[in-house]
């Protein structure tokens, strides 16, 4: 297993950073590294996802949601292929630290066969795409204010 964690703080109410984060049909305006969600943010339910990593290829992939738990938080499941091979657990959670403002924490739990030789670019191009998507949502979240 390998992991790749972020977090920043955000100025905004937990329900700000949630609406944001799950209104799928904006991202592609604000979002530089998740570019396109499809789907609803509801448990069980399939998502469409497209990524691009700084520097990196894109990607379009079918995770399955885990957990959506508004305002506190996002969790899928992406695999590549069949389970075992290269399987991604990416969480968003919100962590209320005052009723304005809030912990963001960005992470993703591999693990599979093929995790050991992507751990470069998993802790570069993924880790960065990670940070600035946290970044621009402290933007979008903090000037709807």
């Amino acid at each position: 297993m390998h992991e790749v964690v972020t977090e920043l703080i955000i100025d905004a109410p937990a329900q700000r950073v949630w609406t944001v984060l799950t209104s799928f049909a904006e991202h592609p305006a604000w979002n530089p590294f998740v570019r396109r969600i499809e789907g609803q943010a509801v448990t069980g339910n399939k998502l469409n996802v497209s990524i691009q990593p700084p520097g990196g290829r894109g990607m379009t992939f079918s995770p399955v949601v885990l957990k959506a738990d508004p305002n506190r938080e996002l969790r899928w499941l992406g695999r590549f292929l069949l389970p075992g091979i290269f399987d991604g657990e990416h969480y968003f959670i919100i962590e209320p630290v005052s009723e304005s403002r809030v912990r963001f924490i960005h992470g993703e739990r591999f693990k599979g066969i093929l995790v050991a030789l992507m751990k470069s670019s998993l802790d570069g191009g993924t880790r960065a795409g990670f940070e600035a998507m946290n970044q621009a949502l402290k933007a979008r979240a903090e000037s709807a204010q």
